[in-house]
């Protein structure tokens, strides 16, 4: 062997750190980390300590923001803008790829081949070999009618005008009947109107129609029909331009206005929407007045008969998308058509990426907006799971959400695949199952909110074990099996439920006990709980549906919780509440009660300076020398909850209904949330916790839970169990939806859907408590509920 050094590296090798530098973000304090390239780092800490301030909102976003400056300012007009974040140095970034948890739109039209793209390649595939012919891929989309029309059309030419004849027909794939929703809707009128009485008496007994309303006063002076008479006594022709008449010009109390029936009124205010963005009581409406059915004409595919007439080997696009994708797969497979194998190469790819990532069980045509936060995030994984691409940075929230222990491993595996090809993945994360496979993990605490924001660890899996912080602590915590269980006080029916994959499953789930519905992702636990017993009377359901809010609002305008503090304000000094709102009239007039002006500067980020006038505390100056137990308004909605619990459950500041609403934020483990952070910075897990405090004062018996244990810390997963055992013992019925071993053991009851998922789970496998389910093993669920507690 010869004795001649090694040559010293090259210097382009020695950038194999992510270096942070003074990371100010929202809660963070100066943070400085050094993460290596090419490795998998995971960030751990409770909710609120400031992992996704670091990870998203500092070094993703700056790599963002430096690849949309490559463009020209043309393609930066068309992009998101994105501020520079709030640090001193950020050293060798790469291109950043963010898979986050936001929920795939809800828009009606949306699904998840539409989603994927993998719509795109079949339609493309059934244009090219679809027998017979029946045109451009177009043909195939759900999302364009087919139209056709002629006329003159007048064009410049050498400074002459010149007319041609010109004639276009589009053949499009949607249906015409649903265009393209798959479902029509039918109106039932006795919910629209009480027949007895006329209009004048307040017949409409539509949301925003009443009489004194302006709606009321176009029906009245609209001239159509005799607003005094009772509408049963109505002509044909008057009811029919009460209902359905087209937009007509019309002149009411001197104002030119447009008059349209109550149907199409309805339907272009209240039906185009998704549902679920409505207000409570609009949606309440239309559930009551609209049924929804599957559209007869194309029996819910979506598509026009002329489409799914061409056919590929006996099977039309409609089939293509309804098949189960593992199944869609296999036929793809069998196609060997030389003329379009690059298609098919691709097609297959991303199908196989579908099976892969554990979501074979769903459907090309199951609509984007049912998916879980897990599913729309795994299935966002689809696009760069097969990338040629390497040292890329791809940056997950909490991948395992959603995820079966048995489903974890496969995540792991993908992760660890991402990381061989030479990527860097970084991962926010606080199940131990992913925690352990890091190459690096970075530890932020050491509490939330204010009371976090810094790095407590940085250094290895054993050294976190180690290390003593809060996550290193509970990183080998098990939960026992509880010693005995509660009785249930009787129990909640389901019969025949048929949702999505269910085999006409019947179970009875006991009530007065806390129950536990697990199983595989995909093996029919939300289609069960949602699909048969969110909507009874009495079940309150807190989902993880994103809340909808902007940048105005807050904890204390979410909750309700400014109604009595501003009430409190008013009686105390005085004057009228609206003062005490900065979206009313306490606000400051310099920014209008944001605390911030926004100046947009075109394609460049826009930058928010602080109102020089309030200093940011978004009041007119007159408002803050009100003050009340001795603090402005300003300084109480800078409060934590707990702070402010404090302040409003005793002394002069007492107020009892403020008071309510604060203990219950507390008890969801919200107490390091200020009340008037802006709900926009809030973390998923934060938000359904903020939701579940909500709805804790409801009136109903049942509450159903989706997942409540995402983004818990697991030092907060014991919190979140001594507030479910509360509200049990309170003589409420808890229903939980999860794959956490902690919650499933802590369970009175189990119900464990299975064996598989899709088209191989939708059935009960096994009902009992947890003890049975772990001593009989006869379930995947039982076995890794076993190996968890150490049975």
């Amino acid at each position: 062997m010869d004795d001649t050094q090694s040559p010293a590296p090259h210097v382009a090798d020695s950038h194999d750190l992510i270096r942070v530098h003074g990371a100010r973000e929202n809660n963070l304090k100066d943070v400085s980390v050094a993460i290596p390239k090419r490795r998998l780092t995971v960030f751990t800490g409770v909710s609120g300590s400031g992992k996704s301030s670091l990870v998203f909102d500092t070094i993703a976003a700056e790599s963002q923001r430096l690849i949309n400056e490559t463009y020209s300012a043309f393609v930066q007009g068309f992009m998101p803008t994105l501020a520079r974040p709030e640090v001193d140095v950020l050293d060798g970034l790469t291109t950043a790829i963010i898979v986050d948890q936001q929920r795939m739109g809800a828009d009606p039209r949306s699904t998840v081949g539409t989603a994927t793209d993998a719509n795109a390649m079949l339609r493309i595939l059934f244009s090219r070999l679809g027998k017979p012919h029946i045109g451009s891929p177009k043909a195939f989309s759900f999302n364009v009618a087919s139209i056709s029309g002629s006329g003159a059309v007048a064009m410049e030419r050498g400074g002459r005008t010149v007319k041609e004849r010109r004639s276009f027909s589009i053949t499009g794939g949607m249906c015409p009947r649903c265009e393209g929703r798959g479902s029509v809707n039918d109106i039932d009128l006795t919910q629209l109107y009480d027949d007895r009485k006329s209009l004048s008496e307040g017949a409409l007994t539509i949301p925003g129609y009443s009489v004194d309303g302006w709606y009321g006063r176009i029906f009245s002076g609209c001239g159509f029909f005799d607003p005094g008479k009772p509408i049963r006594e109505f002509t044909e022709t008057e009811l029919n331009d009460l209902l359905y008449k087209e937009p007509t010009k019309i002149k009411v109390e001197g104002i030119n206005l447009t008059y349209e029936g109550l149907i199409p009124k309805i339907q272009k205010s209240m039906l185009s929407k998704d549902v679920e963005s409505l207000q409570p009581h609009v949606r309440a409406f239309v559930e009551r007045a609209v049924t929804f059915t599957t559209c007869p004409d194309c029996d819910g595919t979506r598509l026009s008969e002329t489409a799914r007439s061409s056919k590929v080997e006996g099977i039309s696009i409609a089939d293509a998308c309804a098949m189960q994708i593992s199944d869609l797969a296999q036929w793809v497979r069998g196609l060997d058509e030389p003329s379009v194998a690059p298609l098919l190469a691709t097609l297959q790819r991303t199908l196989d990426s579908f099976v892969d990532i554990g979501l074979g069980y769903l459907s090309l045509d199951r609509p984007s907006g049912t998916l879980s936060g897990g599913e729309a995030q795994r299935t966002k994984m689809i696009r760069h799971l097969g990338s040629s691409l390497t040292d890329v940075t791809y940056v997950f929230d909490e991948p395992t959400i959603g995820l079966h222990p048995h489903d974890i491993q496969r995540m792991n595996d993908l992760l660890a695949q991402l990381r061989d090809k030479g990527n860097t993945v970084l991962v926010v994360e606080h199940k131990p199952e992913a925690i352990v496979i890091a190459d690096h993990v970075v530890d932020l605490g050491p509490g939330a909110g204010t009371a976090g924001g810094e790095v407590v660890f940085e250094g290895s899996v054993e050294g976190l074990r180690a290390s003593g912080t809060l996550t290193g602590r509970h990183l080998d915590d098990r939960a026992a099996l509880k010693p005995s269980v509660r009785a249930p006080s009787g129990v909640l029916e389901v019969r025949g439920a048929a949702t999505h994959n269910l085999r006409d499953v019947d179970v009875d789930i006991p009530l007065g006990v806390l129950v536990v519905v697990t199983g595989v992702a995909g093996s029919g636990k939300s289609s069960l709980i949602h699909g048969s017993v969110s909507g009874r009377d009495g079940v309150v359901a807190v989902d993880q549906t994103a809340i909808k809010g902007s940048r105005r609002s807050n904890p204390a305008t979410y909750t309700g919780l400014l109604d009595p503090i501003r009430k409190a304000f008013a009686k105390a000094n005085g004057v009228k509440p609206a003062l005490f709102s900065p979206n009313s009239e306490g606000a400051c007039p310099g920014c209008n009660g944001a605390g911030v002006i926004y100046t947009d500067l075109a394609m460049m980020a826009g930058v928010a300076t602080v109102c020089e006038e309030c200093e940011g505390k978004r009041f007119q100056a007159s408002v803050l020398d009100f003050t009340f137990g001795g603090r402005d308004i300003a300084e109480v909605l800078a409060m934590p909850v707990e702070e402010a619990a404090a302040f409003f459950g005793a002394g002069e500041a007492r107020t009892p209904a403020a008071h309510k609403i604060l203990t219950r934020m507390a008890d969801v483990g919200l107490g390091y949330l200020s009340l008037g952070q802006p709900l926009t910075t809030l973390s998923g897990g934060e938000r359904q916790r903020l939701k579940l405090a909500t709805h804790m004062g409801g009136k109903g018996g049942v509450y159903v839970l989706d997942e409540p244990t995402t983004g818990l810390h697991l030092a907060d997963v014991e919190h979140l169990l001594g507030l479910l055992d509360r509200l049990v013992d309170s003589g409420k019925s808890v229903i939980v939806i999860e794959h956490h071993q902690a919650v499933m053991a802590h369970a009175d009851w189990i119900i464990d859907l299975g064996p598989g998922a899709g088209h191989d789970g939708g059935r009960v496998v096994f009902e009992g408590t947890p003890a049975d389910l772990v001593a009989a093993r006869s379930t995947l669920t039982g076995e890794h509920l076993a190996t968890y507690v150490g049975a």
